[in-house]
């Protein structure tokens, strides 16, 4: 049967020995075999309770994730070193609450000081790329200037060098 042409509707006896032939072909060894299904059931529910935040972390972004987990470690890391300077100021006798406090806090600076500096210099790249593109025979020259100035009595030096 040629379904590229628009045709009558069958009768019924047609309609029959097509779907027989359909039939014999779907169970036939040369039909073509399902590769993918699609299961369009709905999923299972695991219980009848309401959604309720669970105990622990809320949920976050993968990112958001990452960085809590970057802060707890730093966190975590500053304790040793604070509680050093505590120590030490306790046995000297120099136990002042606002030194504590400033030998408390001072790792937790630094690491969030190198923590904004890491992240201010994540899209730095030491090494610049260039690419052209040229439809004819080219010559290219690449060429810099460089000057230095050294010593007590700034000798000046010039350079100029083709790469």
């Amino acid at each position: 049967m040629d379904h590229t042409r628009p045709t009558e509707p069958l009768t019924e006896q047609q309609a029959a020995v097509e779907a027989a032939r359909l039939i014999a072909d779907a169970y036939s060894d040369g039909a073509p075999a399902a590769t993918r299904y699609a299961d369009t059931r709905p999923l299972p529910t695991t219980g009848d309770a309401m959604p309720w935040p669970q105990p622990g972390r809320p949920p976050m972004s993968q990112r958001a994730t990452d960085l809590s987990g970057l802060m707890v470690a730093g966190g975590i890391a500053s304790l040793p070193a604070g509680a050093a300077a505590a120590l030490v100021t306790w046995a000297v006798g120099q136990a002042n609450p606002v030194s504590l406090a400033v030998a408390g806090s001072a790792p937790v600076a630094l690491v969030l000081a190198l923590a904004v500096v890491a992240r201010c210099l994540r899209g730095v790249s030491l090494r610049t790329e260039e690419h052209h593109h040229f439809q004819a025979p080219v010559v290219q020259y690449r060429a810099y200037d460089q000057r230095t100035a050294r010593g007590v009595i700034a000798r000046t030096g010039d350079n100029h060098r083709n790469r």
